[in-house]
């Protein structure tokens, strides 16, 4: 079998889009022949190049050419027509449920595109059952055309190894509103605490006192490993990798109650309410107290989740495909 998957997201961003194709990838091209198909570079000019002419022009004619079986594009950014059969992946729609915290041309090129690319995917992934439930509910998807593979961690999120010094909570992400960020910072100076964060430059106007980057991931399992917790009590997210990536270090983790962060996390997390700072900041202190034991629940947790387990599940959706 012959699949195109759209890499192009690799050069863009560092962050969950790129994960999840590093992680399928070596063991999807151990199984398949894997065409890699991608555009442009990490600019906005690139970004804007790639989703009216790449999308909706190039990348079909590119996916003929390679004489593709089928074609895998890891957004919901993907051509409106195609001549072979397209899967698609979901990972959140934030930007259909809070198109405020998004620019104005990413919230007019989703209304009009991206409703119309998914329901015309021949299949769906959705990294979440709750991923899968707003597929369902924004955009009409019928719910036997939406396979749930979720995420996973990689092999460099384990327990043992290097840990950051110092007395810190952490947070993980890119700056942006749905992330929640100035609560977390709040909640985190009630206590006391220092806060650390890992993540880029976003949008929507957040900004943060104090050093702000994105971490290579030999950093950032040191600095997990080396937190009193992570601190992730996001507004809106389709999955979470930064919860699963921290209990795979042995890491407690704060999150948001009612998510998909409380459906990776599985019942090893506290769960606070992500709109109220003084939950947020009971939430360290439980998560303080209860060290020893959200340990042992979260690299528990973290077991069930793996690139090879997802990359399986996602070939048995090519081959039925192909069938």
């Amino acid at each position: 079998m012959r699949v195109g998957l759209d890499v192009s997201p690799l050069r863009q961003t560092r962050a969950g889009t790129a994960r999840y194709i590093e992680g399928l990838l070596p063991f999807l091209e151990r199984e398949v022949d894997v065409r890699r198909l991608a555009f442009g570079g990490g600019g906005r000019v690139s970004a804007l190049a790639r989703d009216t002419g790449w999308y909706l022009a190039a990348l079909p004619l590119r996916a003929r050419r390679a004489r593709v079986d089928l074609l895998h594009c890891p957004t919901f950014r993907a051509p409106l027509a195609v001549s072979v059969p397209l899967v698609v992946t979901v990972h959140d729609l934030a930007v259909l449920r809070q198109p405020e915290a998004f620019n104005r041309w990413t919230r007019a090129y989703s209304w009009a595109v991206v409703p119309r690319v998914v329901r015309g995917a021949v299949r769906v992934i959705a990294v979440s059952e709750f991923t899968k439930r707003e597929a369902i509910e924004l955009l009409g998807v019928a719910a036997e055309r939406i396979h749930v593979i979720p995420n996973a961690h990689d092999a460099v999120f384990t327990p043992e190894g290097a840990a950051e010094t110092g007395d810190y909570v952490l947070a993980v992400g890119t700056l942006e509103p749905r992330k929640n960020l100035r609560r977390v910072v709040e909640a985190a100076a009630r206590l006391g605490v220092e806060l650390r964060v890992s993540g880029g430059r976003g949008w929507g106007g957040v900004e943060l006192d104090g050093p702000v980057r994105r971490r290579s991931d030999d950093e950032l399992a040191r600095l997990y490993r080396g937190a009193r917790c992570l601190v992730y009590p996001s507004l809106y997210e389709g999955f979470g990798i930064p919860v699963l990536e921290a209990m795979a270090c042995g890491t407690p983790v704060v999150t948001s109650a009612g998510s998909a962060t409380e459906e990776v996390a599985g019942g090893a997390a506290v769960l606070v309410d992500p709109l109220d700072v003084e939950a947020i900041a009971a939430g360290i202190e439980e998560a303080t107290r209860r060290r020893d034991e959200l340990v042992r629940l979260g690299l528990e947790r973290a077991r069930a989740f793996s690139w090879e387990h997802s990359a399986a599940a996602t070939l048995a959706v090519y081959r039925e495909l192909a069938a």
